[in-house]
């Protein structure tokens, strides 16, 4: 290739892009999963801080207080940033609306989970099944109260006709429900590498999507940003 004008040394051409490895289909974007990763990190946050605070051994071994109750305040607060950033993003739109249109297979996947059916026949689901769904709608749910009831706490003046004790009741029962669901949902991610995959790397095996998300590559719009992509670009 011919130098520039003014250099001494030939260009060199510019490198071929590394193969697509095969197999592969995409399955998240980067934003969504910068989005479920900051998400998850303040989550953690919340629940360590709210264990160190409500737990008399972890607040001895721990000890400053008032740290701790800024860090879980401000992290609380913070909370729905993510996803409000996120919302910037078009496939961030388009798994939303994922989450949130209940299709016929999902009452059947809710079915087969009821009668203990783990056949990937009996339990057919698009891009998110409906374990996915339902929990999507409960986590974001739980968040909003829980956003509420320390708010209240927080700002004791805000609705006089709700007493603080009340506020710290609801705040208290939902958070070990919050703690128990996310215990649940890590430990699900940790018996799939697959999921754990789509969302390090944005990219799942195609033969997994097949088994247990077949919906979302028969139906044309639930592939998602596949594309015609094999694999992630290196």
């Amino acid at each position: 290739m011919p130098s520039t004008a003014g250099s001494t040394e030939p260009t060199r051409a510019a490198a071929p892009p590394r193969p697509e490895r095969p197999g592969l289909i995409a399955r998240f974007t980067r934003a969504e999963r910068l989005v479920h990763r900051a998400t998850g990190w303040l989550m953690l946050l919340c629940v360590t801080t709210a264990a160190c605070l409500y737990l008399a051994p972890l607040a001895q071994l721990v000890g400053r207080r008032h740290l701790l109750v800024t860090v879980h305040e401000w992290s609380g607060i913070l909370l729905p940033l993510p996803f409000l950033l996120g919302l910037a993003s078009p496939a961030f739109r388009a798994d939303l609306r994922r989450l949130n249109r209940f299709a016929g297979y999902d009452r059947q996947w809710l079915r087969a989970v009821r009668k203990r059916l783990t056949s990937p026949d009996a339990r057919p689901a698009g891009k998110f099944n409906a374990g996915q769904k339902v929990y999507a709608g409960w986590i974001a749910g739980a968040v909003l109260i829980m956003m509420a009831t320390g708010l209240l706490m927080w700002f004791t003046g805000v609705l006089p006709s709700v007493s603080r004790t009340s506020a710290i009741f609801v705040h208290d029962i939902l958070a070990w429900a919050v703690a128990a669901v996310l215990f649940g949902h890590i430990r699900m991610a940790f018996r799939d590498p697959q999921a754990r995959l789509g969302m390090r790397t944005g990219y799942v095996e195609r033969k997994w999507a097949r088994r247990l998300h077949p919906r979302w590559l028969d139906d044309g719009p639930e592939a998602g940003h596949d594309s015609g992509r094999t694999g992630p670009r290196r």
